[in-house]
């Protein structure tokens, strides 16, 4: 039972282990005989450092398990999407993008740094991803077909026809969304891809059938748009204690969201129905334990931060 000796562990306790993982990884990610700016590498490490629920992670050691792989193995590649996902954050805070000065309670990498530093903290983090992603097959033994899949996946979701195509979209549509199967393409591709990436590396680490892999991809769709609907959700009637910012800001801002469609309660609705549709696709999967994807997506469902 992979880092789960004896009792099995809670699922907060499951998820605080995985963190801890994951930032051990990140701390020791540049090889020691690299010689990187100081500066740099202080950016770098100011952002990857800030905190967050690492999901994408999660969901990369959560779905390698429910195979029967490696934890290990698939530490390299969970701290590359960590890093894709910090990168994609300090370039959406900066001036040109959503020019915020705060994230998660602290002074954004740029207000910090300044901003041609964070532009290129996020290039090196988001080039060094690949570096990791590779580091599954050097130091673990991953079947280098495998890593290359891996690889291919993470260009294509986290760019034109992903995560940066869903960020462009989103920033057209700011200037007035007319359908709500507009706000989906956002949803799906600014958060959702890199969600899929990471159960799709995860299985793809344990050596997932083409079954299998299909089911990851489903499920990570399907809680992937139930995770950004939430959030549209919590923007509306979160907990700002929790939340770590001020409610009401997608309206304040003119963003539209899910609520704005449909109304709220039919939003709720949305997010369970997601849930269920996720959880049906790894119940079918034929995974040999899926029990912590299934509780992850409950998890996520019921968040209020």
């Amino acid at each position: 039972m992979n880092a789960e000796e004896g009792v099995r562990q809670t699922l907060p306790d499951y998820i605080t282990g995985v963190c801890v993982a994951v930032m051990q990884e990140l701390e020791t990610t540049l090889p020691a005989d690299w010689n990187v700016p100081v500066h740099l590498k202080e950016a770098m490490d100011y952002s990857l450092q800030a905190g967050g629920k690492r999901l994408r992670p999660l969901l990369v050691i959560a779905a390698c398990e429910a195979l029967g792989g490696s934890r290990e193995a698939a530490l390299p590649v969970a701290a590359a999407i960590e890093m894709v996902h910090t990168y994609s954050l300090i370039h959406d805070d900066l001036p040109a993008m959503d020019n915020d000065d705060y994230r998660r309670g602290k002074l954004t990498n740029h207000k910090v740094f300044g901003e041609a530093t964070a532009i290129l903290a996020g290039d090196a983090l988001l080039t060094h991803a690949f570096y990791s992603v590779v580091q599954a097959s050097r130091r673990h033994g991953i079947p280098a077909e495998q890593a290359l899949s891996i690889v291919e996946d993470l260009a294509e979701m986290a760019g034109p026809r992903g995560m940066v195509g869903g960020q462009v979209a989103d920033m057209e549509g700011e200037q007035g969304l007319t359908d709500l199967e507009q706000l989906q393409y956002i949803h799906r591709h600014k958060t959702g891809d890199l969600i899929v990436f990471s159960l799709l590396a995860g299985g793809r680490i344990a050596g997932a059938d083409a079954g299998q892999l299909e089911a990851l991809r489903e499920f990570g769709t399907q809680i992937g748009l139930a995770f950004q609907v939430q959030d549209d959700i919590l923007d509306l009637v979160g907990d700002e204690g929790k939340l770590g910012k001020k409610t009401g800001s997608d309206i304040k801002q003119q963003k539209v969201t899910y609520p704005y469609f449909i109304g709220l309660e039919a939003s709720q609705a949305e997010v369970k129905r997601l849930t269920e549709a996720a959880r049906s696709a790894v119940l079918e999967g034929g995974f040999p334990d899926n029990s912590r994807l299934l509780e992850i997506a409950s998890y996520l469902m019921s968040r209020d931060h």
